[in-house]
C-alpha cells in the first residue's frame, strides 16, 4: 500500500484528489495539510511514500516546504501537483528535490500512475513540463559583456548619442563606437535599437 499526504490549500481540491486516489486498491490517504509549514510537519510525522504538493499556499510556498522534507524527511518522495506551468516555479520545484511535477488537469489513471511511479523513486513530469525543462536547459547562456560595453548600452537606453556618452565617460567618440561594436558582435544584432532590446531581455542592463 503506498502511502499518501495532500497538501494543497483548497479543501475542495484535496477531497477530490483523496477520492480519485482511494479508487485505487493500493493507494492511500494517510493525511492532509493546508499550508506549506503543515505539510512539513506532518511529512515529518507520518512519512508517507508520497507528499502531492501544491505550489502558491499561504504560510509557507510548496517550494520551500519540499526542501524542507527532503533535508527533514528522508526517503519521503514529493512530488508537485498544480496549475501552474512556468519555467521558472518548474526549475524551483526540482531545484529544491522535487521528485515529479504534474498538473492538475491530469487524470485520475495518470494521477495513479505517476503516484506509483514517484514511490519507486522515479522521476515524474507532465509531458508539457518536460518539454518546457528541454528547453529551458537548451536556451543558450545569455552573452558576456564587458562593464564598459554594459554601461555604455545602459547609457544608449537613456537616448544619449555617442558624443553625449563619449562626454559622460570621458572617452572618444570613437572608443564609444568600439564599444557598441562589440557589443553587437556579442549580442549579434545589428543596431543600437537591437542591442538595447536584446540586452534587456537577457538582464544585463
Amino acid at each position: 500500500m503506498i502511502r499518501i499526504l495532500l497538501v494543497d490549500d483548497h479543501p475542495v481540491v484535496r477531497h477530490g484528489l483523496r477520492g480519485m486516489l482511494e479508487a485505487e486498491p493500493d493507494l492511500t490517504v494517510i493525511g492532509e495539510a493546508s499550508s506549506g509549514a503543515e505539510g512539513v510537519e506532518q511529512a515529518v510525522t507520518l512519512r508517507p511514500d508520497v507528499v502531492l504538493m501544491d505550489l502558491r499556499m499561504p504560510g509557507g510556498d510548496g517550494v520551500t516546504a519540499t526542501e524542507q522534507i527532503v533535508a527533514r524527511a528522508s526517503g519521503v518522495r514529493v512530488m508537485v501537483l498544480t496549475t501552474y506551468e512556468s519555467d521558472r516555479d518548474i526549475l524551483r520545484a526540482i531545484e529544491a528535490g522535487a521528485g515529479g511535477y504534474l498538473l492538475k488537469d491530469a487524470s485520475p489513471t495518470e494521477l495513479a500512475d505517476a503516484v506509483r511511479a514517484a514511490a519507486r523513486g522515479e522521476t515524474v513530469l507532465a509531458p508539457s513540463v518536460a518539454s518546457s525543462l528541454i528547453k529551458s536547459v537548451r536556451r543558450p547562456a545569455p552573452p558576456a559583456l564587458s562593464a564598459r560595453e554594459t554601461e555604455v548600452l545602459r547609457l544608449v537606453a537613456r537616448g544619449l548619442t555617442n558624443a553625449d556618452i563619449g562626454k559622460q565617460l570621458f572617452i572618444s567618440e570613437a572608443t564609444v563606437k568600439t564599444h557598441l561594436l562589440r557589443a553587437f558582435n556579442k549580442l549579434d544584432v545589428a543596431d543600437r535599437t537591437a542591442a538595447v532590446t536584446t540586452a534587456m531581455e537577457h538582464g544585463l542592463i
